[in-house]
Formats: C-alpha cells, sequence, structure tokens
C-alpha cells in the first residue's frame, strides 16, 4: 500500500492500519477479525435505529452545550446521509459478537465520526477533532444505547413492515367471508366428519383470530416506548447533563412519531430485557396461528382428485420436478417454514433475557437480531401469502356441498328428535349398508318426512347461532 490510501489508527490496544476509503475505525477493525461467525451484518432497520438514536443524542448534547453546536450538526448531517442510503455497506460487524453490542456500537461511532470530519473539510481519523467516543458517543453507552436500539428498531419493524402486512390480511379474510358464506361445507373435528358448517364462516374466524393477534401485539408494544436512555454505563446517569435524558426521549419520540418518554427507573429500564421477550410472545402467539392457518388452507386445498379440493389456492409456480401439471400449496408452506424460524427466535430471546447478570445483559446482540428479524420475516411473509395466495382463493361449491350431504355427522341434528343412541344405530347402520341417514330413519319410522326435511336444512343447520 501506498500512504495515500490507507490510514493509522490508534486505540487503547495499540495501532492499526485501516483503508482510506472506509469510514469505519480501529475497533471495528478488531470486531471483524475477532468475529469471523456467520457471516451476517447487522440488520438495516436495527442500523436506523442506532443511527436515530445518535442523531437525537448529538442534537440534545448540542442545545445542552455539552459538545460544540458545529460538531452536533455534522454529527446529525452524517447520521442523516446514512439514513437516506449512503454509506450502508460500512456496518459490517458479524451479529455474533461482543456482548452488549460494544462492537456494533462503536461501528456505528466510528462511521458517524469519520463521515462528520469530512463534512467539516477534516480527513478520516483525525478523532482529535471528533472522536468517536467523546462526542459521537457523548454522555452515551452500549449499555444504555443498545436496548434503545432495540426498541425502535422493533418499533419501525412493526410500523413499516408488521402491521400494514397483518391489515392486509384481515381485510382480505373478511372479504373472502363474505364471498363464500352461503357455501355450506362438512365440518371436520379430529380429522373426522362433523355437522356442517359455512366456509364464509370458516374465513370469519380467521379473520378474527388475526384481528385479536394484531391487538395483542400493539397492546404488548407499549412495553417499548419507555426508555432507558441517559442511564450510560449503569443506569444511574454518569456523565450526563440532568436534562439529557429527557430530551432525548422527546427528540427521539418526534423521530419516529411514537410516545417514548424516559423510564422512571433507568436501571430497571436497562438491566430488564422483559419488554422483548413480551413483543416476541406476542410474535410467537400470531405465528401458532399461522401455522394452524396454513395447515388448514392445505388440506382444504389437497387432492385434486385424492384429497379435499373444497377450495383451490392460486397456482404459483410448477410444483414438481419429474411430476407434470403439479402445483403445491406453497405459499402456506412457506409460511409454516418462516414460523418456525421465529417460534425458535423466541425461544432464543427468552433464554438470553434471563441471561443478564447484575447491571447489565450482555446477550442483546442476540435479542435484537432475532426480534427484529422476526417482526420482518413475519410481516413480509404476510403479505407474501395475502397477495399470492389469500386474494386469490376460489371455492369448489360442489365439492363442498357434497361432502356437506354425505356426511354421517348430519346425525348430530337428529340427536333432540330421536335420541343419541337411536342416532348412533342410524349412523352406524348408514355406514355399513350404504343407504342415506334420511332413508334409515324414514324406514324405521322415527320422524315423519316433514319435520325430517326441517331437522336435515343444511343452510339452516349451518347458521351461527
Amino acid at each position: 500500500m501506498n500512504q495515500t490510501n490507507f490510514r493509522i489508527e490508534k486505540d487503547s490496544m495499540g495501532e492499526r492500519q485501516l483503508p482510506d476509503h472506509v469510514y469505519y475505525g480501529i475497533q471495528t477493525l478488531r470486531a471483524t477479525e475477532n468475529f469471523p461467525i456467520s457471516g451476517i451484518k447487522p440488520l438495516p432497520t436495527y442500523v436506523d435505529a442506532c443511527l436515530l438514536i445518535k442523531k437525537a443524542a448529538a442534537i440534545a448534547n448540542g442545545k445542552l452545550g455539552c459538545i460544540s453546536d458545529e460538531i452536533a450538526k455534522a454529527i446529525v448531517q452524517a447520521t442523516d446521509e446514512i439514513l437516506t442510503g449512503k454509506y450502508r455497506d460500512q456496518f459490517v460487524v458479524d451479529i455474533y459478537q461482543a456482548g452488549a453490542g460494544t462492537s456494533h456500537h462503536m461501528n456505528i461511532n466510528e462511521v458517524l465520526a469519520n463521515r462528520a470530519l469530512e463534512i467539516l473539510g477534516d480527513i478520516k481519523g483525525n478523532y482529535q477533532r471528533i472522536s468517536p467516543n467523546d462526542h459521537v458517543n457523548y454522555g452515551q453507552s452500549t449499555n444504555d444505547v443498545i436496548p434503545t436500539a432495540i426498541r425502535i428498531g422493533s418499533l419501525l419493524a412493526l410500523e413499516h413492515c408488521l402491521y400494514p402486512a397483518l391489515s392486509e390480511a384481515i381485510t382480505v379474510l373478511d372479504n373472502k367471508a363474505d364471498e363464500f358464506q352461503d357455501i355450506v361445507k362438512s365440518g371436520r373435528t379430529h380429522l373426522q366428519d362433523a355437522v356442517p358448517v359455512r366456509l364464509g364462516e370458516g374465513f370469519r374466524a380467521w379473520f378474527q383470530i388475526l384481528s385479536e393477534h394484531l391487538t395483542r401485539i400493539e397492546n404488548s408494544e407499549k412495553d417499548l416506548y419507555s426508555l432507558g436512555l441517559g442511564g450510560s454505563a449503569s443506569g444511574t446517569g454518569l456523565n450526563t447533563h440532568p436534562q439529557y435524558r429527557y430530551q432525548v426521549a422527546e427528540l427521539l419520540s418526534g423521530l419516529i412519531q411514537k410516545p417514548l418518554k424516559s423510564a422512571p427507573h433507568l436501571m430497571a429500564a436497562m438491566q430488564s430485557m422483559s419488554p422483548f421477550v413480551s413483543v416476541s410472545g406476542s410474535l410467537r402467539n400470531l405465528a401458532q396461528d399461522l401455522v394452524k392457518i396454513s395447515h388448514d388452507l392445505r388440506l382444504m386445498d389437497s387432492g385434486p382428485k385424492t384429497g379435499f379440493k373444497e377450495i383451490q389456492l392460486p397456482p404459483v409456480q410448477p410444483g414438481s420436478s419429474i411430476m407434470p401439471g403439479k402445483y403445491n400449496p406453497v405459499m402456506a408452506e412457506m409460511t409454516s417454514m418462516v414460523c418456525f424460524q421465529v417460534m425458535g427466535y423466541d425461544q432464543a430471546i427468552a433464554l438470553c433475557a434471563q441471561a443478564g447478570q447484575l447491571e447489565l445483559n450482555v446477550m442483546m446482540p442476540l435479542i435484537a437480531y432475532d426480534l427484529i428479524h422476526s417482526i420482518e420475516i413475519l410481516g413480509r411473509t404476510i403479505q407474501a401469502l395475502t397477495t399470492n395466495c389469500l386474494v386469490g382463493i376460489t371455492a369448489n361449491k360442489e365439492r363442498c356441498l357434497n361432502y356437506a350431504e354425505g356426511s354421517l355427522a348430519l346425525v348430530t341434528a337428529l340427536n333432540t328428535h330421536i335420541g343419541y343412541l337411536n342416532a348412533a344405530n342410524v349412523a352406524k347402520e348408514s355406514l355399513e349398508t350404504g343407504k342415506s341417514l334420511r332413508q334409515i330413519v324414514l324406514e324405521k319410522g322415527l320422524m315423519d318426512e316433514t319435520t325430517l326435511n326441517q331437522v336435515l336444512d343444511l343452510e339452516k343447520m349451518s347458521e351461527l347461532i
């Protein structure tokens, strides 16, 4: 290398050489060497959350006179540039890294310091003028920044990814419920014939289930509003201005349009991971029902000749490398896989949350990735399922009706007229002889034809009370 394309940086451990074109610094370089683990870099939403914190902190510290106005403005400009898409390749630390997230945090600080230096007409690495630690990180610590970043990142992911997708799916299911409301089909319990139901009401049940999950997630989101930012290293607020914690919370609240506030006890907000466990649990709960719905879709579409085939899911790609003309319920299959991953992440988050000691939880990098990633892949999955599957579902009305009319479970409607044991004997004889329930009841004189017709009215039987 020539002197024109590298620079020397120094930290408490010594000096290292860095390519001059990179904006990260010596501590980031050490982290890339120490943690060549997964190749997975920080999620863009998580980076955005950290940048928003640094922007709010720079504004607050500038107003409070903790850093100069010139430096504060340069840091803010640097964050704004990166938030609009520049220098995104400079965040390079593996998600499996130093406990608490110090490596990623310093990656953020170094990139912002070096870009701010350029904005002021200086060179990268001149940390005497703008320091990653003394200026970008003034009044902050990994220990209060990272749990705040998990909160902000999760709120961003919920607002921009999960909520819109889940709301659209709910609307589509409501519309499908209306579309299929008059179609009668056989119910099934234990995968055996059960009394008839309306296809539309099955979709309306899914509409209700997802609506309730949306409410649960929105309620769990409120746990994220209380910020420990300002607690610095141990929750005492050492090296911070007395008004910093309140100003930075107010600034962040305006930046993401959420009612954020400084926590009543900063130490508690920094130590406990329970808000993340709560949100993750609501995601796991949603995932469990999404798996059930995706399995139901696959069953109802099974066939086309040897399965239920009560509905048709839109074919989106060929289903076999060897069987021509085969189409598989791939969107439903994908949904289950993503949901299983979310459930696994939830377990990892729970384990991480209990693994903190004293004033710090060192497992926060994994919580950050797993929680934000869970929100985003769930949102994208629901969006894909809705667009490529739910909106295009059609009903096989004739097949639904044939199953409903042929179900032995219709005998249930006779219970109050001929008694449970008589009804059971009628069902048994029908199964053994192939005779219809109607024929056997009339042959045995158990009911008159007019009453029987009323009792076995599928439309009436499948109405909700």
